[in-house]
């Protein structure tokens, strides 16, 4: 498979650049370039090289904007069962704005489900996850983790519908696109640490 061209930025600079784009264009993702960061995500690091993870790419706007719908009925349904603190009242809040899509209209979703393999498959699928992000962002693309929609995605109609084997376990939707607008700068705090010997 061909690697579409691409400046190359050091893994530093990804790390520093990365964000989290909220705001994207129109323009769709070529096959080439998800096929580049589907490899760059399986390059991750694997307990007992299980390769535990599957992707699943979603690029239909009808499916898209179905399946936010999915996702906001059901975290409103959860949260209704949660106390109202924290991320259940702010999901709350966002799901209940009828104008909210889950996916911020980008035009590309990257799942990555993990195979029941082992206790250390979640970590492997982030792990992936993180590989396709950086990759992506050397790319000039942009990501976003969307962890509102994993209920609906594990959810029996939705694996119906994406024809997912129900042993398999989505961990991490991310969107996917060009960025519309550059976002902020964050700042973290510094590394807090417990003991160094």
């Amino acid at each position: 498979m061909p690697v579409p061209p691409y400046e190359p930025m050091g893994v530093m600079d990804a790390i520093y650049q990365r964000r989290s784009v909220r705001d994207y264009t129109p323009e769709l993702v070529s096959q080439a370039s998800i096929h580049m960061l589907l490899y760059a995500a399986v390059q991750a690091p694997t307990a007992m090289h299980e390769e535990p993870w599957a992707f699943v790419v979603i690029q239909d706007r009808n499916l898209l904007d179905r399946l936010s719908e999915t996702a906001k009925r059901t975290i409103w349904l959860q949260a209704q069962n949660e106390d109202e603190r924290g991320l259940a009242r702010n999901a709350m809040n966002m799901v209940s704005d009828p104008a909210y899509n889950v996916f911020y209209n980008a035009r590309t979703l990257i799942v990555i489900y993990g195979k029941p393999l082992g206790p250390f498959v979640t970590a492997d699928c982030w792990l992936a996850a993180e590989n396709l992000m950086l990759a992506a962002c050397t790319a000039g693309l942009g990501t976003c983790v969307i962890g509102l929609a994993v209920p609906a995605l594990n959810s029996p109609e939705w694996k119906q519908m994406l024809e997912i084997p129900e042993e398999m376990t989505a961990y991490t939707p991310i969107l996917l696109g060009y960025p519309a607008s550059a976002p902020p700068p964050s700042t973290r705090n510094p590394p807090k640490m417990i003991c160094w010997k």
